[in-house]
C-alpha cells in the first residue's frame, strides 16, 4: 500500500462510526455490484417468468422423477 493510501486508510478509520458507515456505502455503490435486494429481486423476476412460461404452456415441466432418473443413467448410480 503506498504512503497516500495508508494515510487515506487511517483518516478513514479515525472516523466517527456513523460517518465511516456513509463511507462504506458509498464505497460499496461505486463498485457497481449487485446488493442482496437487487438480486433477490431479479430472482422473484425469474422466479414468475418461469411461472407464467409454464402457466402459458410454452414450456413444458418434467418430473423430479423423470429427472433424477435421467441423471442416474447419464452418470452410472
Amino acid at each position: 500500500m503506498t504512503e497516500l493510501n495508508e494515510k487515506l486508510l487511517q483518516e478513514a478509520l479515525s472516523l466517527p462510526s456513523h460517518l465511516r458507515t456513509i463511507l462504506i456505502d458509498k464505497l460499496i455503490g461505486s463498485l457497481n455490484i449487485p446488493i442482496q435486494k437487487e438480486i433477490d429481486e431479479l430472482w422473484a423476476e425469474e422466479a414468475e417468468r418461469r411461472i407464467s412460461d409454464i402457466d402459458s404452456g410454452k414450456v413444458k415441466s418434467i418430473p423430479g422423477e423423470k429427472v433424477f432418473k435421467e441423471i442416474r443413467s447419464r452418470f452410472g448410480k
